[in-house]
């Protein structure tokens, strides 16, 4: 089965890691991955088109200008004739509304994931409007949560057609590797943030928590890894907290497996979310949590087993909820291997991919049968 993956990047976060791991269990499994990436005019970030290339996989760049641009529809198109694309797998608002324009009644199997939708501003919630009525017309649509499965079910996509597949992650990178961030400095904990600069990750609030275990835990590190539109404000928050010496904001990092073993603790501040790729890939580091109880996290950050969850942007008691774990090793340690035993059980790209290519397999059915419009 030949499957191409079509997503308009932002950098490499949930939905990009998603792709990645997909497509490299797909290809151990002897089906063919195709990836291909928005090479967008105002923005173009072609770091998964880059990761993919580096694995060996087929990338390739369908160049946008604009917000509707005839050309790129018709890229899709003449991409999936000449690759036999057998599904054409959608990612994000996007790569949803461009391959439902370039390939509807064209007799590809559509898929979409939907990850989740950041209503922000009324110009993201318009878009998501917009995405939700397209994925109507989708053979198969997947959900990555209980929350975004009842999104769509309200916007009008059809039950028999929504299915539901949790993330999952790769976990032979994160078995046994060596934390890259110690050595030097106080020799403090170290307690991670992980996701993309942004109003809906909360990066604000686990700032403000920081500055209050400071007072308890002077010598502890704070890092936070991602980029994003908010870094700028972000930065002016850390010095107006007077907490620059303890905090570090460390961009995007290649070595992540390391990274994450070198967390004490890792927390999740997010206001919005569905299942996210940086909580896996902690519990997968075999890494306690503190995360505040949104979308599907608590499905995963079982509080009081693999970790401990707060309300959102509850700043008081995610700081507490760190400190509780700073101040206790052994919880640590125990949340810790709760959490590595739940990924391995649950949470693996190879049953992620066993989901999806039932998925794949139902979509060409449908079309078959004519019964994907």
């Amino acid at each position: 089965m030949k499957v191409l993956h079509i997503i308009s990047s932002s950098g490499m976060y949930g939905a990009e890691a998603v792709i990645l791991n997909l497509s490299r269990m797909l290809m151990e499994a002897q089906h063919y991955s195709i990836v291909a990436t928005f090479s967008n005019s105002s923005n173009p970030n072609l770091q998964l088109h880059e990761a993919a290339s580096k694995e060996g996989l087929e990338s390739h760049l369908i160049p946008c200008q604009g917000q509707m641009d005839r050309v790129a529809i018709a890229a899709i198109r003449e991409l999936v004739v000449r690759t036999g694309a057998d599904v054409v797998h959608a990612h994000g608002y996007k790569a949803d509304i461009y391959v439902y324009l370039a390939l509807r009644g064209s007799g590809v199997a559509l898929v979409s994931t939907c990850h989740t939708w950041y209503d922000t501003d009324w110009m993201v919630s318009l878009y998501g409007v917009a995405d939700r009525l397209v994925l109507r017309g989708f053979a198969r649509v997947v959900a990555v949560s209980d929350e975004v499965k009842q999104r769509l079910l309200k916007a009008g996509v059809r039950n028999d057609r929504i299915r539901m597949v949790r993330n999952g992650i790769d976990l032979r990178p994160f078995d046994g590797a060596t934390p890259s961030l110690r050595g030097g400095g106080s020799g403090g904990l170290i307690v991670g943030l992980v996701g993309r600069l942004a109003w809906e990750k909360g990066v604000d609030i686990f700032l403000l928590a920081a500055a209050r275990v400071l007072v308890e835990f002077p010598y502890a590190n704070f890092l936070v890894i991602g980029e994003g539109p908010d870094r700028e404000k972000l930065e002016r928050s850390i010095d107006e907290l007077g907490i620059r010496q303890s905090v570090t904001m460390a961009g995007r990092r290649d070595d992540m497996p390391s990274v994450y073993a070198s967390f004490d603790v890792i927390v999740s501040s997010s206001r919005q979310e569905g299942l996210p790729m940086a909580i896996l890939e902690g519990m997968a580091s075999g890494r306690p949590l503190v995360a505040s109880a949104v979308g599907d996290v608590p499905t995963v950050v079982q509080d009081g087993q693999t970790g401990l969850l707060v309300p959102a942007e509850d700043v008081e008691r995610l700081a507490a909820a760190i400190m509780e774990l700073l101040r206790d090793p052994p919880k640590r340690a125990r949340f810790g291997a709760a959490a590595k035993q739940l990924v391995e059980d649950q949470y693996s790209a190879k049953r992620m991919t066993a989901d999806y290519l039932r998925v794949y397999v139902e979509a060409i059915a449908a079309v078959k049968q004519g019964r994907a419009t």
